[in-house]
């Protein structure tokens, strides 16, 4: 089942961001930078049934074959967390969001627990490639005033707003205690058979 996809300015009053939130440029070009997010943190471990041998199951894709449905997830509870962020980044395309979520005080989420299309757009390649999809689990010491960036858009400062969670809702700093990530490769379906040149096989 494919879903519609939203623009990234077709936004709800609720998650609506700004333009320099969003980045509307093509998705392989040459400004396309393989990125990785919160080095020098904490961390923790942050398992997911939907990723088996290093691959997204299908069943989280906004595919014809898809259900788009976001990842089960699971981690213990971080000592002090009060609540957690959630992040899904294709880690190829300049920080496009396939999954925002935030207020999460629950530690076992199971398959489907995002709202569609507002908080979660499941992996859409549908160009050939294969993209690497890394999910972060923020655990935050206090809530937050905001949290930016736009889903199914690129955010290149998607480095900045992920930082920007480290000072709460009153301006204390340090408010970001550790973090998680699950990652995953996605192939869409129809190129799944290619040689290696990158030219689907029929």
């Amino acid at each position: 089942m494919s879903i519609p996809l939203m623009g990234c300015t077709a936004q709800t009053n609720e998650s609506a961001v700004s333009s320099a939130e969003q980045y509307s440029g093509g998705m392989n070009g040459e400004d396309a930078v393989a990125r990785f997010y919160l080095e020098g943190f904490d961390t923790f471990e942050v398992t997911s049934e939907d990723v088996v041998n290093g691959v997204w199951l299908d069943v989280i894709s906004n595919t014809d074959i898809g259900d788009n449905s976001s990842p089960e997830l699971k981690w213990e509870p971080v000592e002090g967390a009060a609540e957690y962020v959630i992040y899904m980044v294709d880690r190829n395309s300049n920080g496009f969001l396939h999954w925002k979520s935030g207020e999460i005080t629950e530690t076992n989420l199971p398959r489907g627990s995002a709202h569609e299309l507002t908080e979660y757009n499941g992996p859409h390649v549908g160009h050939g490639y294969t993209h690497n999809y890394d999910i972060y689990v923020i655990a935050l010491r206090a809530p937050v005033g905001r949290i930016k960036g736009a889903v199914n858009c690129m955010n290149t400062r998607l480095d900045e707003f992920i930082l920007e969670l480290d000072t709460d809702i009153d301006g204390n700093t340090g408010n970001i205690i550790a973090y998680g990530v699950v990652s995953g490769t996605f192939t869409d379906a129809r190129f799944r058979d290619t040689d290696p040149s990158g030219y689907y096989i029929m």
